[in-house]
């Protein structure tokens, strides 16, 4: 059995104290931003799958490739009808949407 290392801690601790406590504004501006992160990554992951180029996506999408790079680096917002297309006609996937509550 393992002794506890006592200077551990989990990164909900970690970013309890970096950044904030659940509900606190600087808690909720990075929680809205780590969303934004993800989706440009989840974007990276499924045109990589699909064995696809940047630009390759860009124009099955009707846009170019800058525009999918800045995605993919979260340097660019998204418009809903843009992020269906990319999905849709660029990756040939289907986009689902869903509301939680925390």
């Amino acid at each position: 059995m393992r002794a506890k290392n006592k200077n551990l801690t989990s990164l909900d601790e970690f970013i309890d104290k970096k950044i904030g406590k659940l509900g606190s504004e600087q808690r909720e501006v990075f929680e809205n931003e780590y969303d934004s992160f993800k989706l440009g990554v989840l974007i990276q992951q499924a045109r990589e799958e699909r064995g696809l180029t940047q630009e390759q996506l860009a124009k099955l999408a009707g846009t170019n490739k800058s525009y999918i790079s800045k995605l993919e680096r979260n340097l660019k917002d998204i418009r809903f009808s843009t992020l269906q297309r990319i999905i849709n006609a660029g990756l040939g996937g289907h986009l689902d949407v869903s509301i939680r509550f925390k």
